[in-house]
């Protein structure tokens, strides 16, 4: 189990724990209380924010010890004018990566999705609407919005797929226990390119993610800015980011690779 995870089930008994101290022999004092809170409130939130604390949900943030290769993947696409451009650029290296696409991009441009398949990649969803409240839905509302994401693909591609990224990388228990119940693998990752800005630079994306190439890492780059209103840095970066792992000689993988590895772990 994760050590962020025992800290909030800790966090969560010793919350009970002080209210029931408080019901049994009276309440204790105000600055007490404030602290608690605040203390609780920071590790909730920490869970919520940081995916790859893996707080509220299983989650695959990097392969397994003896992993071989380097995932790529890319999310917020498909996007018509700059996903041809990354998958060409992947061709051309041999690289195969993982693309986590918005269900309503994917249902504007099948022709994408279709392409990313056909040229031997992976595809997982990233939701159907990418609302960046996401870790705020009710639960209903999450399970509606992966839900559709899931019949987009499979429409288009005639495979459900078992990969998911939550938008911003949020999570919480609502979602951990949609996911759970989708039969889905949360993906996370343990390189950030940092790319999805609009000022980001091309030239430092590259130096951060080149900084963490390694067998095992899970690289987080986008095909797409969110909006569609820019072009994303890993467009100039990508070249430099498959040299250096050209010079490394790491291998592109599907991050199922990385997925199956993990499994066969836990289950040594």
């Amino acid at each position: 189990m994760p050590p962020a995870r025992i800290l909030f089930y800790m966090a969560t008994f010793g919350a009970l724990a002080l209210v029931a101290r408080s019901l049994l022999i009276g309440p204790v004092p105000t600055w007490i209380t404030l602290t608690a809170l605040a203390a609780y409130t920071a590790i909730v939130f920490s869970g919520v924010l940081f995916l790859r604390l893996r707080m509220f949900v299983d989650a695959v943030c990097r392969g397994p010890d003896d992993a071989r290769g380097v995932a790529l993947t890319f999310d917020d696409g498909p996007n018509r004018t700059h996903t041809p451009k990354v998958l060409d650029a992947l061709d051309r290296a041999k690289i195969k990566a993982t693309f986590f696409v918005i269900g309503k991009k994917a249902e504007a441009h099948p022709e994408l999705v279709r392409d990313i398949v056909a040229r031997g990649h992976t595809l997982g969803s990233h939701g159907y609407a990418h609302p960046r409240t996401f870790a705020m839905l009710s639960t209903a509302a999450v399970r509606a919005d992966i839900e559709r994401s899931l019949v987009v693909l499979e429409k288009i591609t005639g495979s459900k797929p078992t990969l998911f990224r939550p938008p911003i990388g949020h999570t919480n228990p609502r979602i951990a226990k949609v996911v759970t119940e989708l039969g889905l693998t949360v993906v996370g990752w343990s390189v950030r390119a940092i790319d999805g800005l609009a000022s980001a630079d091309a030239t430092k994306v590259a130096a951060r993610v080149v900084r963490g190439l390694e067998d095992g890492a899970i690289v987080l780059l986008h095909d797409a800015a969110e909006r569609d209103d820019h072009v994303p840095a890993s467009l100039g970066a990508l070249p430099a980011i498959l040299e250096g792992m050209r010079a490394r000689n790491l291998v592109g993988v599907a991050v199922t690779d990385f997925v199956e590895g993990s499994r066969e772990e836990g289950a040594a």
